[in-house]
């Protein structure tokens, strides 16, 4: 059984995607690519596809994973192409690799976000941004299944800062971009908790919602504060596994 690992973004109006119209979504092209899926046992057997910590509905993302099963060997880059044909335009299918090495949702540790404030001016911002790193706990709430529950969101933030706004965008409008990196915690700290910590801590409040996109997620190096390549492992796998073929190949020939 061959295992693929594949990278997916949400983009433009396909942000309001919830994760079930994605996976009906992935499930079709499944069929339309005619990918040789490995199914469950069971009465109602499913193909097995394992997906990991995807973004809340409303955000969008150029950092989803999951990973399928196969009873048949494809080529990773075909089976992307072919999957990406299959999908509506804004959930596209960017990268893929044999899944070489194992956990890969432990490899998902942090996040790196975007988070757009229009009507926001950038010294207001960075007022609220710098006594949001400043305090030791940023209390929030957030409706939960058993009522409101509250959680210091400040420990999960490994980073906060303001960038100067996308040159493309109207100089007579404010607008203010935040770059966060989260830890991946229990209980799950969202940017709309780094939102609401602000509003706590600064009194920082948009006029309209947010414009948020997921950048990166993968294993946080707390030595350098980035978020690596969840699937760079398998792909540095695949590279030694054939330099070993090619090595032993050279070594037959010239015997």
């Amino acid at each position: 059984m061959q295992r693929i690992r594949l990278r997916y973004t949400k983009r433009g109006r396909l942000r309001f995607t919830s994760h079930r119209d994605f996976q009906r979504a992935f499930e079709r092209a499944l069929r339309r690519a005619e990918v040789p899926m490995a199914y469950s046992a069971g009465f109602t057997p499913h193909p097995k596809v394992s997906y990991a910590n995807a973004a809340p509905t409303g955000t969008g993302s150029e950092a989803e994973y999951l990973e399928i099963a196969l009873t048949a060997e494809r080529d990773p880059d075909t089976l992307r192409e072919l999957l990406d044909e299959s999908m509506p335009v804004g959930l596209d299918i960017i990268d893929a690799v044999e899944a070489r090495t194992s956990g890969l949702a432990d490899r998902l540790t942090a996040s790196v976000w975007e988070l757009r404030l229009d009507g926001v001016a950038p010294e207001d911002a960075e007022r609220a941004v710098a006594a949001f790193n400043a305090a030791e706990s940023v209390e929030v709430q957030r409706m939960a299944k058993n009522g409101m529950r509250t959680f210091d969101a400040r420990p999960a933030v490994a980073n906060l800062e303001t960038l100067s706004p996308q040159p493309d965008r109207p100089t007579d409008q404010a607008c203010a971009i935040l770059r966060l990196v989260v830890r991946h915690v229990t209980p799950a700290v969202r940017p709309d908790d780094v939102l609401s910590g602000l509003r706590a801590v600064a009194d920082l409040a948009p006029p309209v919602a947010a414009a948020v996109t997921r950048l990166a997620q993968g294993l946080f190096d707390e030595e350098t504060g980035t978020v690596t390549d969840p699937l760079a492992p398998d792909r540095e796998a695949a590279e030694t596994a054939h330099r070993t073929v090619a090595e032993a190949a050279a070594a037959k020939a010239s015997a």
